[in-house]
């Protein structure tokens, strides 16, 4: 087989619920960070021009782990894959634990700043799941509980010790502030992707119900086009034998009536034949135990049908042969990117079928006029076609779809020495038969 380009995998979207926890896990690193400058800076303030003593040292170890949890947090988002409810949960317990700790050593809840809890409460709340959420408040109101048991009193200076009480009330000001500042910056934004995952699950929702739909109309139309192409093609042979009859052949009126017949039956045929172009050729057969290499082999068979002798070339790279159930559905799809293959590369197309551990990929090539970028880029999706025929295009659509549901993918590719070629990749485990160890 000759070296192809990269095959540009015809893939499902990511999960909305993958983006929207992404996107709210970026923003408990944003939220991280502006706490860490926020402490770093209050810890400057207060040791420094107000002159209260602080323990630095655990204060400052505080601000080191929650470094330490915001690159983590970056690594999770670096894998690419989706953000879990267990790890969001995970975080946020970083967070309530990290602020009790602190607050332990620096007044406990006679800090003005015990009410941050309040703040990953809400949070919680609106990234986490129920269960995860109430497990945010249970750890807050044990952090709570903790500091009220021997935490580090503040020992303030002449100019506070004579008001502590107005000294805690400017500090609840500030605090509430925070609070409201970066509830109503982060919450918007939180509750904004939370509202873009729940359009994206319908119209994800939406987009597979419709693509089921074509899928069953495909099908549907595809085997009812070749069930009439069997009463048309006699149709047209009748006509034919009546206009030959001598009777008929000297009236002129019924002449005319005839041939009109005729380009109407040909118009259907040829309406019938367009539509097992784009979508294949139907059956309506049931499910058959075969095996792999017959399955293909058959599908060759058939494509030989009818040319020259050598235009269709086979290789069976397959390795041990596997018991599967034939569905027709996906016998058509193949058999339909076989057809267009012939059709625009008619002196030679190629099958190659081999295994990739549990996974049988066939490729079919051709010495067409290839793919264009356009074409590539929109693989698999309806009406997409490089033939320039009204409706067109479903053919492949179909092919995708039908692999979608087998758990499998298609894609396409130009070929380095002319042409192109078509890679389906199906998994076995889908198709084996029953006691079949794939």
């Amino acid at each position: 087989m000759t070296s192809t380009a990269t095959l540009p995998t015809v893939a499902a979207e990511a999960p909305a619920e993958a983006n929207a926890g992404r996107r709210n896990m970026a923003l408990l690193i944003q939220l991280r960070w502006l706490a860490v400058g926020g402490q770093l800076a209050t810890i400057g303030i207060v040791t420094g021009p107000m002159g209260i003593s602080l323990q630095r040292a655990p204060l400052l170890a505080a601000v080191l782990v929650l470094i330490a949890i915001n690159f983590a947090s970056l690594a999770l988002l670096r894998r690419g894959r989706a953000v879990t409810n267990a790890e969001l949960t995970a975080v946020l317990l970083f967070d309530v634990a990290a602020l009790g700790w602190q607050l332990h050593h620096s007044g406990g809840l006679a800090n003005p700043f015990a009410s941050l809890f309040l703040l990953q409460v809400v949070i919680g709340a609106m990234l986490l799941t129920p269960a995860s959420s109430w497990a945010i408040v249970v750890a807050a109101l044990a952090a709570i509980g903790v500091l009220a048991v021997d935490p580090t009193p503040l020992l303030l200076p002449p100019p506070y010790a004579a008001d502590p009480m107005g000294l805690y009330l400017k500090g609840s000001l500030v605090c509430f502030l925070l609070i409201a500042v970066l509830l109503v910056a982060f919450v918007t934004r939180i509750s904004r992707n939370l509202r873009e995952r729940d359009a994206a699950l319908a119209a994800s929702r939406q987009r597979a119900v419709e693509e089921d739909h074509i899928v069953r109309m495909g099908l549907l139309a595809s085997g009812a086009a070749h069930e009439l192409g069997t009463p048309l093609s006699t149709l047209s042979v009748l006509i034919g034998d009546w206009k030959a009859a001598p009777a008929v052949a000297r009236d002129t009126e019924l002449q005319q009536d005839l041939a009109d017949m005729d380009a109407a039956v040909r118009r259907c045929k040829a309406i019938v034949s367009g539509i097992l172009m784009s979508a294949g050729e139907a059956r309506g057969e049931a499910p058959q135990v075969t095996t792999i290499r017959a399955f293909l082999t058959a599908l060759v068979e058939e494509a030989r049908a009818g040319r020259m002798p050598g235009t269709v070339e086979f290789n069976d790279l397959f390795g041990a042969d596997l018991a599967i159930i034939s569905d027709p559905a996906l016998r058509q799809v193949i058999g339909n990117v076989l057809d267009n293959a012939s059709e625009v590369s008619p002196e030679w197309i190629a099958l190659t079928a081999s295994r990739d551990g549990g996974m049988a990929v066939i490729e079919i090539s051709d010495r067409g006029p290839g793919f264009s970028d356009e074409m590539i880029e929109r693989f698999g999706q309806p009406y997409s076609s490089t033939k320039g025929r009204p409706g067109g295009g479903l053919g492949l659509f179909l092919l995708v779809n039908v692999l979608r549901k087998l758990g499998g993918s298609a894609s396409v590719a130009n070929r380095d020495a002319g042409g192109a070629v078509v890679r389906v990749v199906l998994p076995l485990s889908a198709v084996a038969a029953e006691g079949e160890s794939v």
